[in-house]
C-alpha cells in the first residue's frame, strides 16, 4: 500500500520569490510586437547599439582555433586576463590589485550575485540607494540578505546623502550598495560625495560593493571617482564589480569580473566553480583584448550618447508634467512622470507609472520602463543607446500622445 502523497509547491519559494528582469521583460515585448509588424521604438535594453570593435572580435575567432581553449580553464579566469583586468584597474581608476584579488565571471549580474552570496548570512541588511538596478535586491534576496531601501529623487539629481544612509543603519546593517554612474538614473557622485560615503562606511565597519561598470560613460564635467580609490582606508572591505559589456559594446559576450580581499574572492571563486566553472574561453579571450587595447571605441560613443542625452532631456523636459533632471553618466534618462498621472489620456486615467507606459506601448508603439522596476513609482527609465532618428520619434511620439493628457 503505497503512502500518502504530500501535496508540495512545485517551485521553491527562494526562485519563486524573484521577479522578471522588468527591463528584459520591456525589451523582450518590444521585439516581439517589432516581429509582428507594429513600428515599435524601443528604450528598454541598457546596451550599446554600436558593434563590438573588430579587433576584439578578431581575437575570438583566433581563439576558436587555439586547442587549450576547447578544453576546461580555471573557474577563477585565465590566468592572463585575471593579470590584465588588475593593470587595467589601476589604469582607469588608479586601484592598485594584483590577479589574485581578480574574479572573471559570467557578466556583471554574477559578479553581483556572487559579491552577495560571498559576503551575507540570512538577515543581514544591505542599504539599497534606490532608484536601483533591477537585479540588485533580487540577488541580495537570493543570497539571504535584506534590502533597505534609501529612496533620493530629482531634487537632489538622484544622489544619496549620508544623512540619509545613517537614518536607514540598524546593527544589522553589513553591506552598501554603492553605484556611480548610476543605472537607471545617469547620477554621478562628485568626489567629495564619494569620500564622504565612503568614510561613513569605514567608520562603521561596513562593506561596500561597488558597481563600477558605466566608469567611462560620464558627461560635462562629471568625473569618475573609485571608492577605495578615494578612501583607501575601505579598500580591505569594498569589492568592486565591472566588466566589458558598456565599455566596449560586449553586452552580448558576457564577461564581467569582481575584485576585491583575497579570501572573498576565493570563496567567490569556489561558489563559480560548482556554479558555473569557468567563463566561455572564445569570450574571455574578447576580453583580453578588448580591456588591454586602448579606449578609442568607447570614447566614439560617448560622444554620440553625449549628443543623444542632451536631444533626449530637451524634449522630455519639453512635455507638461514631465520633469527630467540632466544625466550625466551611463546612457539612461529618468524624468518624473508624476504631473501626468492622473489625467484622463485616450479615454483613460493611468493612475501609475506602469500603467501610462502600457498605454504608451499601445497608443504610441514605444516601450519605456517603469520606476516600478526600479524601485520609485511615478518614472520612466529611458536608455539613449539607441540610433538619433529612433530616439527623436519616439520623444517625439510620447510627447505628442501625452499632450493630450487633460
Amino acid at each position: 500500500m503505497g503512502g500518502m502523497s504530500i501535496d508540495r509547491p512545485r517551485i521553491s519559494a527562494r526562485i519563486a520569490a524573484i521577479s522578471e528582469s522588468a527591463t528584459l521583460a520591456v525589451d523582450a515585448k518590444a521585439k516581439a510586437l517589432k516581429a509582428a509588424g507594429r513600428p515599435v521604438i524601443g528604450f528598454g535594453a541598457g546596451e550599446p547599439d554600436f558593434p563590438t570593435p573588430d579587433y576584439i572580435v578578431e581575437a575570438a575567432v583566433t581563439a576558436c582555433r587555439v586547442p587549450r581553449f576547447h578544453k576546461y580553464t580555471p573557474a577563477g579566469g585565465l590566468p592572463e586576463l585575471r593579470t590584465a583586468i588588475a593593470e587595467k584597474t589601476e589604469r582607469d581608476s588608479g586601484l592598485k590589485v594584483d590577479a589574485a584579488q581578480v574574479l572573471v565571471t559570467n557578466g556583471g549580474k554574477q559578479a553581483v550575485y556572487e559579491a552577495f552570496a560571498a559576503l551575507l548570512d540570512p538577515g543581514d541588511e544591505v542599504l539599497l540607494p534606490a532608484p536601483y538596478w533591477t537585479t540588485y535586491p533580487e540577488s541580495i534576496k537570493l543570497a539571504g540578505g535584506v534590502p533597505v531601501e534609501v529612496v533620493s529623487d530629482e531634487s537632489t539629481g538622484y544622489r544619496t546623502s549620508v544623512e540619509q544612509l545613517e537614518a536607514a543603519r540598524t546593527d544589522r546593517t553589513k553591506v552598501l550598495l554603492f553605484v556611480s554612474p548610476s543605472n537607471p538614473t545617469g547620477a554621478v557622485y562628485s568626489r567629495a560625495e564619494v569620500e564622504a560615503i565612503g568614510q561613513w562606511a569605514a567608520e562603521h565597519g561596513l562593506w561596500v560593493v561597488t558597481d563600477e561598470i558605466y566608469e567611462h560613460l560620464v558627461y560635462g564635467d562629471a568625473e569618475f571617482s573609485s571608492m577605495p580609490v578615494a578612501v583607501p582606508e575601505l579598500a580591505d572591505r569594498t569589492l568592486v564589480l565591472n566588466g566589458v559589456a558598456k565599455t566596449y559594446a560586449m553586452t552580448g559576450w558576457r564577461v564581467g569580473w569582481l575584485i576585491g580581499p583575497k579570501d572573498v574572492v576565493k570563496a567567490a571563486q569556489n561558489l563559480q566553480s560548482h556554479a558555473t566553472s569557468n567563463v566561455c574561453n572564445v569570450a574571455q579571450a574578447a576580453a583580453l583584448a578588448a580591456v588591454t587595447g586602448d579606449l578609442s571605441a568607447v570614447a566614439e560613443m560617448r560622444t554620440a550618447f553625449d549628443r543623444r542625452r542632451q536631444t533626449m532631456v530637451r524634449m522630455l523636459n519639453d512635455i507638461p508634467g514631465v520633469v527630467c533632471p540632466v544625466p550625466e553618466g551611463a546612457f539612461y534618462a529618468y524624468p518624473s512622470v508624476k504631473g501626468v498621472l492622473g489625467k484622463e489620456l485616450r479615454g483613460r486615467r493611468p493612475q501609475t507609472s506602469l500603467e501610462l507606459a502600457e498605454l504608451i506601448l499601445e497608443e504610441a508603439d514605444v516601450a519605456l520602463v517603469p520606476g516600478e522596476a526600479f524601485g520609485t513609482p511615478g518614472y520612466f527609465r529611458l536608455s539613449y543607446a539607441l540610433g538619433d532618428e529612433d530616439l527623436t520619434e519616439g520623444v517625439a511620439r510620447v510627447a505628442k500622445l501625452l499632450s493630450e493628457a487633460s
